[in-house]
């Protein structure tokens, strides 16, 4: 436990973004992980990878992940999209 004024209200803040963040970071990890269950299926569903697209995009605008990782993980989405298609 830290005895600086400044460094337990930093504690306070730290513990409500993480609580926040979390949130964000989950239904991001949850939205891609049903896309992809959507895409490895064969029977890939358009709302489900709009939905995860849009939940990277959401982390990515609060700063919860930053925004080369969202970009990352929907070109990985869309690459396996795409290649699901060919088949």
């Amino acid at each position: 436990m830290a005895n600086i004024k400044s460094q337990i209200k930093r504690d306070r803040q730290n513990e409500k973004r993480r609580l926040r963040n979390r949130t964000f970071r989950g239904a991001a990890r949850a939205a891609v992980r049903d896309a992809r269950v959507s895409i490895d299926t064969g029977k890939p569903d358009q709302a489900t990878i709009i939905e995860a697209i849009s939940r990277l995009d959401k982390a990515a605008e609060k700063g919860v992940i930053h925004k080369n990782n969202a970009a990352r993980r929907k070109s990985r989405l869309m690459k396996a999209l795409a290649a699901a298609s060919a088949k």
